[in-house]
């Protein structure tokens, strides 16, 4: 059965396409239409691009599982009085309007996503076979399910939190004894006042008030966070609590009077003190919450997802803090997630618990889109003003890294997720600390962060402290952990303030150019990690196609590219 899973949320609008329970292809809007967090829309061309990579049309889908995100105006059955008109008139003129299906649920405390559709109208019109079947989900149950269909846990917490999704902040759900039980954030959100209670908006408004933009800058905060005190802390934190129960609350009579408040606060403070307050607030309450929860519920492993959970200082606390046994981290943490989530969610309604806990697995890598293979070097190689200097590429690029420059790696099918994981990464020496200051300059980027190692899976435990805890997750770079003291001064480039790193680790089954040329420069340098970073600059998504790589090399953004197959450089570069 071929299950495609679609999000068209405000941002990061995305798509996802299932065989069954084999995920074959996943893809953002934004990295095919370059805006960043692009969104708003149905993601149309990730649909089709997921279709593509897999040698499929729309009309060999059976399934589309959708979540509850915008839908242009003519897709709803339910407007009366003076809304119909104004809808009809607005499509006469060519003005349509896209209508968010969870406001209009909320509006109208409803959780029938598809009796208030035109689904039949939705599927012929995009050209999809008739009798495909819908299947709407829930924002926060997409978010949890994903992280514990890729495991093999027996009992866990499944603990969601974002800026909102289906009128909610939060969702808690335990397994056990063959239950996915909901104890808060299931559809009854839909039908209730929405609370002011979100950490994570609150974390985003901050970003705001720093001057950043929300939804998209909210590292920044992170980072500057090591270099401050979290002197507005308990101003802040008394408008907060969390119960028993693990819900949090908040005491602000609006999101906008919340906004508001950060707004002023952070005028009061530096901005490395208003960072640190804000991270220090998510990572008390956050941490409450869970400890709650796993305490009241008795389980030790732990599942996290929702866009709160891109900030990897909290999955470390969370990890070491909980006195759980296993955290894992969804990779796609955010409404990137969501599809994914979606489809799971349809296979679990379709097969029953039992079955679909038979089919789960571990996740090997998120090298879902689409695989150029060798057309990227006919691209590389034909771009004017570009040369290809070798055909070896793992010795070459060690060397190259060995001699301190910078290389970017093109190869396999783009990663799912936010992360770079080494098919669109940056790879740099670890050993040089005036390499964040060079490549973000190159980029045009202004982080506050050191970059990101990438290690071997036999190397990991003797350079951080990773351990049955934080390896799984580690493998997708959603955590950090303690470099050890042994390799801190030796490898700058990739250790945090706090003496942490953010490590990706890899196997050679995963990525054997990846892996061989980290084998390659261990042999030549005797350092077991390199800097990798992700292959974009500043307010652009990650690149995708052979032509934005090739365009990245002639903008000088890195001094060379590497494939499976060959090194290029710039003509007339030494």
């Amino acid at each position: 059965m071929i299950i495609l899973g679609v999000h068209s949320g405000y941002h990061e609008a995305s798509a996802c396409l299932f065989d069954d329970y084999r995920m074959v292809a996943a893809v953002a809007l934004e990295r095919l239409t370059r805006r960043k967090i692009d969104g708003g829309r149905l993601p149309l061309e990730a649909i089709d691009e997921c279709l593509l990579i897999a040698g499929l049309t729309r009309r060999d889908v059976d399934v589309l599982a959708l979540g509850r995100g915008v839908f242009p105006w003519r897709y709803f059955n339910h407007f009366k009085g003076g809304r119909l008109i104004e809808g009809h008139a607005r499509q006469l003129l060519g003005k349509e309007k896209h209508k968010s299906m969870e406001r209009e649920l909320v509006r109208y405390r409803r959780t029938d996503s598809a009796t208030i559709f035109r689904g039949a109208a939705f599927i012929a019109d995009l050209g999809f076979a008739p009798g495909t079947a819908l299947h709407f989900f829930n924002h926060h149950l997409a978010h949890a399910l994903p992280t514990l269909f890729h495991t093999d846990w027996e009992a866990a917490l499944l603990y969601t939190s974002d800026g909102g999704g289906d009128n909610v902040q939060y969702s808690h759900r335990v397994f056990r004894d063959g239950r996915i039980d909901t104890l808060y954030g299931g559809d009854e959100g839909l039908l209730e006042p929405l609370r002011v209670d979100s950490l994570g908006l609150a974390y985003g408004f901050a970003t705001q008030a720093l001057g950043f933009r929300i939804n998209r800058h909210e590292g920044k905060l992170t980072g500057l966070a090591a270099y401050g005190e979290p002197a507005a802390f308990e101003r802040l934190a008394a408008h907060f609590s969390v119960g028993e129960d693990g819900q949090v609350r908040a005491d602000f009579a609006s999101n906008p009077a919340m906004r508001g408040f950060l707004f002023e606060l952070a005028e009061s403070v530096s901005r490395e003190d208003m960072a640190a307050s804000i991270q220090q607030v998510l990572e008390h309450f956050t941490l409450a919450a869970v400890r709650n929860l796993l305490a009241r519920h008795a389980v030790r492993k732990l599942g996290l997802a929702g866009g709160v959970f891109g900030n990897v200082r909290l999955n470390r606390l969370l990890a070491e803090e909980t006195g759980a046994d296993e955290v894992f981290v969804y990779p796609a943490m955010s409404d990137q997630g969501l599809p994914a989530g979606g489809v799971l969610d349809f296979l679990l309604a379709r097969d029953g618990l039992e079955t679909w806990l038979n089919r789960r697995y571990r996740l090997d890598d998120l090298y879902l889109g689409r695989d150029y293979g060798a057309n990227a070097d006919r691209i590389l190689g034909d771009t004017e003003g570009l040369e290809q200097i070798s055909t070896t590429p793992v010795e070459t690029t060690a060397e190259l890294l060995a001699d301190d420059k910078i290389v970017g790696i093109y190869t396999r099918g783009m990663e799912y997720g936010p992360r770079a994981l080494g098919a669109r990464s940056i790879l740099a020496a670890p050993s040089d600390p005036a390499i964040n200051d060079r490549l973000n300059e190159r980029l045009g980027r202004s982080e506050f962060m050191p970059f990101a190692p990438v290690v071997a899976e036999a190397d990991a435990a003797s350079v951080f402290e990773i351990g049955a805890l934080n390896r799984y997750t580690a493998r997708f770079m959603t955590i950090t952990c303690l470099v050890r003291a042994a390799w801190r001064e030796r490898i700058p480039a990739v250790v945090h303030v706090d003496g942490t790193a953010r490590p990706q680790i890899i196997g050679r089954e995963q990525n054997p150019l990846y892996y061989d040329i980290l084998a390659r420069y261990k042999a030549l340098t005797g350092l077991p990690v390199m800097v990798n970073t992700s292959f974009n600059v500043h307010e652009e998504p990650i690149i995708n196609t052979p032509e934005e790589c090739a365009q990245a090399l002639l903008d000088n953004r890195v001094d060379f590219v590497t494939t499976a197959a060959a090194v290029y450089r710039r003509h007339g570069r030494a």
